[in-house]
């Protein structure tokens, strides 16, 4: 199984990006995706997650500004972020795990490697 995060880069404050989660090795229908963050010197945290029932949920941080989704057809998973700021800048890591959704990282079987989002002007 592998996951391959994409989509990241240097953006302005205020700019958009769209992280996507590249899943092989297994079948997304029955899965709950969830993104993650990491920033340098702190702890990971989680950003957004969907289940498999396309329910979402997403951190106080990213409510209103960062959309989740999935494409189970694709075994693609995304994350559209707007209106980010530089206290968004973090590498983003996408994760898949069977069954319910959960917000802790420790639930999540498979992870990507990550990709990197700098927001600064």
């Amino acid at each position: 199984v592998q996951l391959q995060a994409s989509g990241g880069g240097l953006v302005q404050p205020g700019g958009s990006l769209k992280l996507s989660c590249e899943v092989s090795g297994l079948s997304l229908r029955h899965y709950a995706i969830a993104w993650y963050r990491q920033a340098p010197g702190k702890e990971r945290e989680g950003v957004s997650c969907i289940a498999a029932s396309y329910a979402t949920e997403h951190a106080v941080s990213a409510k209103g500004r960062f959309t989740i989704s999935r494409d189970n057809a694709r075994n693609m998973g995304y994350l559209e972020m707007t209106n980010l700021q530089p206290e968004d800048t973090a590498v983003y890591y996408c994760a898949a795990k069977w069954g319910l959704v959960t917000s802790r990282a420790k639930d999540y079987t498979y992870w990507g490697q990550g990709t990197q989002v700098t927001v600064s002007s």
